[in-house]
């Protein structure tokens, strides 16, 4: 027979119990400086190495962060990673995981995961993670095809998460100044805007296989995850060590390395991250510098590899009837076309953080969302649709042809062939 307490012995051996002396410690409380664990943020991390590792330390020097596994395919990887944390934390505690798919859902304690895999695994990581229930911060460039893109946004809205997307630039002090000055008015009418891609590898991307080497054990590199959705191909260890950049299965090219940061900036600056453009003129050279995409108002983004308007890297411009501003990596502050346009520059940033609330620290921008359940600066939205002028204008140049593009619909128009490169067969079982 069940045996039942009542209500009244029960308050009474509650009250017994809570006039017993006993010890919380201070950090429990949240007090001498630490964060009481309510108020913690748990964070599990895939894929972490390079980039990841930058990530890593900024996001763990938040108090309110507590990272706790770390799931990687390669074995020295997990083992790096765990000594960096435990060393922070002067523990043993941080957990390790080969698979994501035991990870993910083995972990219903973790809030929140940052992804710094590969390209190819950004938008089939995040997905996975946000339907286990976590908020995602992922690094760029964020999806590997419209598709993609697609299924994120999706995800994140039937799942209620909270996701960011690595274009930090959006939250530095220059380039929300340049930013806000298009998008403002500041400037009068803007009526192009120019964003930078990367100087190394080209639009045009082979599709090469490496000679193939005998496999590593599953435990040290596990092979078939490392490709995850894209075609098989034989193991070489070149791929595990950054060999897959230039690569038509898993990588961008040089529009996607740098356009998913200045693509973002430049459409953010038009008032235009919930769209893309309609038009994109091809251009008959292996990168795409030079190729001009019309947006439905008219106004233009041009693809521009070099330093022919910034100096530094991942830079954009805008040009309007009362001037020009740009910024890019390495500058102590914007360029301008008159010194007259700078007397704003306090007035401009302040205002912008006045009017979104928002941390111009990425990363603390994400946290502080987590928390509050409030939209990200760089929000699914904002990644798929910058994006999506990535894949376009790769589709431009990989056809050799003008395209025209419904933002809308999310389809080329009149283009079978252009519409079948949306979308890229995934392997199974990495099928999202």
């Amino acid at each position: 027979m069940k045996q039942y307490v009542s209500r009244r012995k029960f308050l009474s051996g509650a009250a017994a119990a809570f006039a017993a002396p006993y010890f919380v410690p201070s950090s429990a409380l949240g007090k001498d400086g630490a964060v009481a664990p309510s108020d913690r943020i748990t964070v599990g991390c895939i894929g972490i190495r390079g980039r990841g590792m930058h990530d890593l330390s900024w996001m763990i020097g938040n108090k309110d962060v507590q990272i706790v596994a770390i799931c990687d395919l390669l074995k020295e990887q997990r083992l790096s990673v765990k000594a960096f944390v435990d060393a922070r934390y002067g523990n043993t505690d941080c957990m390790m995981y080969r698979d994501l798919r035991e990870f993910l859902p083995s972990r219903p304690d973790i809030d929140a995961v940052l992804i710094a895999t590969g390209d190819r695994w950004h938008a089939q990581a995040a997905v996975r993670a946000m339907r286990a229930g976590k908020d995602v911060y992922t690094e760029k460039p964020s999806s590997m095809t419209i598709a993609e893109g697609q299924a994120v946004v999706e995800t994140a809205r039937r799942y209620g998460r909270v996701y960011q997307t690595g274009t930090q630039r959006l939250s530095e002090a220059n380039h929300v100044f340049c930013i806000e000055m298009a998008r403002t008015g500041r400037l009068g009418k803007v009526h192009t805007t120019y964003a930078h891609i990367a100087p190394w590898d080209n639009a045009k991307i082979p599709c090469n296989w490496r000679p193939a080497e005998p496999e590593p054990p599953k435990e040290d590199v596990d092979w078939d995850i490392w490709l995850g959705p894209c075609p098989w191909r034989p193991y070489n260890k070149s791929y595990v060590h950054g060999g897959w950049r230039g690569d038509y299965d898993f990588h961008t090219s040089c529009i996607g390395e740098w356009g998913a940061h200045t693509f973002a900036q430049a459409q953010a600056g038009l008032g235009l991250g919930d769209t893309a453009p309609v038009k994109y003129e091809y251009v008959d050279n292996a990168s795409g510098d030079g190729m001009v995409c019309h947006f439905a108002n008219g106004q233009k983004l041009v693809l521009s590899r070099g330093d022919k308007y910034w100096h530094g890297s991942c830079g954009e411009r805008f040009d309007g009837e009362r001037g020009w501003v740009a910024a890019a990596d390495g500058y102590s502050l914007p360029d301008v076309s008159s010194p007259e346009l700078m007397q704003e520059f306090k007035t401009v940033v302040g205002e912008y953080v006045a009017r979104t609330g928002r941390s111009l620290d990425h990363m603390r921008n994400f946290l502080d969302c987590v928390k509050s359940r409030e939209e990200p600066v760089a929000n699914p939205t904002v990644m798929h649709r910058s994006m999506s002028t990535v894949h376009a204008a790769n589709i431009c140049m990989w056809l050799c042809r003008n395209l025209e593009y419904d933002p809308a619909a999310e389809a080329f128009i009149n283009d079978d062939e252009a519409n079948r490169l949306r979308s890229r067969a995934q392997r199974e079982p990495w099928v999202i």
